[in-house]
């Protein structure tokens, strides 16, 4: 891995356990193992470093949650399977925790990829709600916009309900409840 590759990555770890204001550039350097030459070569300060890792970030979420949009399975299967995937519930989400540190949100630049991030993924959300409407698959009218923003709080605040409880049962918990919400009626024969 190149030495930009481990300052970002190193960036990306510590932004998620500490946020902007407690990543230095000396932790950033001790983690990548690279002195503060090599970080000023290739970013002109934490700012740009910070932003490439918050990109790199955005970008993996994005691809994570398409792969399972993108699968088989009726709207209500592919809105379940991004629910129930595999999550580290308890550390939260890498984007998600970003929107809570005041240094990044008075950022309008470093606040553009997680905006930019959790529209793409509510607007995503809310296509495959329009398909399932379309093939009658939902069993109540819903507004695609609407459970889109829903299931988008639900994981967020899943993440902060399970980290204030040290369990990921309240996310758990939450997700169960909004599948029950979404579950389609059983066909009538």
């Amino acid at each position: 891995m190149s030495t930009s590759e481990r300052l970002i990555e190193a960036t990306r770890e510590l932004l998620w356990e500490r946020g902007y204001g407690g990543t230095s550039p000396k932790a950033i350097q001790q983690q990548a193992g690279a002195g503060q030459g090599s970080m000023y070569h290739h970013f002109a300060g934490k700012p740009d470093l910070a932003l490439a890792a918050i990109r790199r970030t955005a970008e993996e979420m994005r691809a994570a949650a398409e792969a399972t949009f993108s699968g088989d399975g009726t709207a209500y299967e592919r809105i379940s399977a991004y629910l129930l995937r595999e999550r580290d519930v308890l550390r939260g989400c890498p984007v998600g925790r970003l929107t809570m540190d005041p240094e990044i949100i008075a950022s309008a630049e470093l606040r553009a990829p997680v905006d930019e991030t959790l529209e793409w993924l509510r607007e995503r959300l809310a296509a495959i709600v329009q398909e399932g409407l379309d093939r009658g698959e939902f069993a109540v009218p819903v507004v695609p916009r609407e459970i889109a923003s829903t299931v988008v709080a639900t994981v967020q605040g899943g993440y902060v309900l399970a980290r204030a409880s040290g369990s990921p049962e309240a996310f758990d918990a939450g997700v169960r409840g909004l599948l029950s919400l979404l579950a389609p009626a059983p066909a009538t024969g």
